[in-house]
């Protein structure tokens, strides 16, 4: 792993934490370090501490994005998880608008799951903290929102029922699976008059087609290919995203080479899911699976007795 920031130190918890201990770690952490109860008026400090905070937590937190800083290290998320630009949200997160409803996603098109630091001090003290809003917000809602893969790829408008009530809600097209989304002031109202409603905050969840197994911008699909198409190599046809067709859904010709590994990979550019926010597509990965027959006829046992030999 590249040198960095040490999430799992920041968080005082072992690298084989599990997700609900690394939870518990963060609201203890977060409670304790919050700027308004700061001691001895080191406001300055513990924010930068409240922030280190959060930045580990949105990483650890998210079972992908935990593997690759594993793998890579906190540079990995330079940018994103980092926060701090111009132009962005506390956190890295950008604010944007969909219709009536503004919603926050993080600068490396990836949300940061259960995050939001400041709910944290709302559920135990019963205000936002950093000055508050002019007075007392309610409550926050979270709730999961189940859409199908042509809705991901080219958005929706559905009216979904919470608990502040029946609202109408825009989802914008190339959501991924696991997003989170904010529609601010659409969580329960203020329990004092001068007060601001609190927000709902969706996570989204895609019902992806059984062949994708989906990775950012990427899909990674396994092929099957018989034993004697490995060695003499063959074409096949792949499932990708279209985004021309109603469904989302086309496929497309690749060629497989001859000698062929059990686990090979080949890439078909731009076929993956379209860039969220951005241009272009993501890519679709086939990894070869040989099938070798369980039993052989005595003719293609002779056969290859002969091949053993030549």
């Amino acid at each position: 792993m590249s040198t960095g920031k040490d999430y799992y130190q920041v968080l005082g918890v072992q690298k084989s934490a599990t997700q609900e201990q690394i939870k518990q770690a963060y609201r203890k952490l977060a409670r304790e370090h919050h700027p308004d109860v700061a001691k001895d008026g080191d406001k300055a400090g513990a924010e930068k501490r409240f922030k280190e905070i959060n930045e580990a937590y949105q990483v650890l937190s998210d079972p992908q994005k935990r593997t690759t800083y594993d793998q890579y290290g906190s540079s990995a998320f330079a940018g994103g998880a980092q926060g701090g630009q111009a132009g962005q949200g506390f956190g890295g997160f950008n604010q944007g608008q969909w219709g009536p409803f503004s919603y926050s996603y993080s600068s490396n098109g990836q949300n940061y799951g259960d995050f939001d630091p400041f709910d944290v001090f709302e559920e135990f003290f019963g205000f936002r903290g950093f000055g508050g809003q002019g007075g007392r917000k309610g409550k926050s809602l979270r709730y999961e929102l189940v859409i199908n893969f042509v809705e991901s790829l080219f958005g929706v408008e559905k009216q979904v029922s919470v608990e502040s009530g029946k609202i109408s809600i825009k989802i914008p097209e190339g959501v991924r699976d696991g997003m989170e989304l904010r529609f601010a002031g659409k969580g329960m109202p203020s329990k004092v008059a001068d007060g601001v409603p609190g927000d709902l905050f969706l996570t989204i969840r895609v019902l992806y087609p059984k062949e994708f197994e989906v990775y950012g911008d990427d899909i990674l699909v396994k092929k099957d290919i018989d034993f004697t198409d490995a060695v003499l190599g063959t074409t096949i046809e792949v499932p990708v995203v279209d985004l021309s067709s109603k469904t989302g859904l086309g496929t497309a010709k690749m060629k497989i080479p001859e000698g062929t590994q059990f686990g090979s990979r080949y890439m078909l550019k731009g076929k993956g899911l379209p860039k969220y926010r951005g241009r272009g597509q993501g890519n679709i990965v086939v990894q070869i699976h040989i099938i070798f027959p369980k039993r052989v006829s005595k003719a293609q046992r002779d056969l290859l007795e002969r091949y053993k030999m030549v």
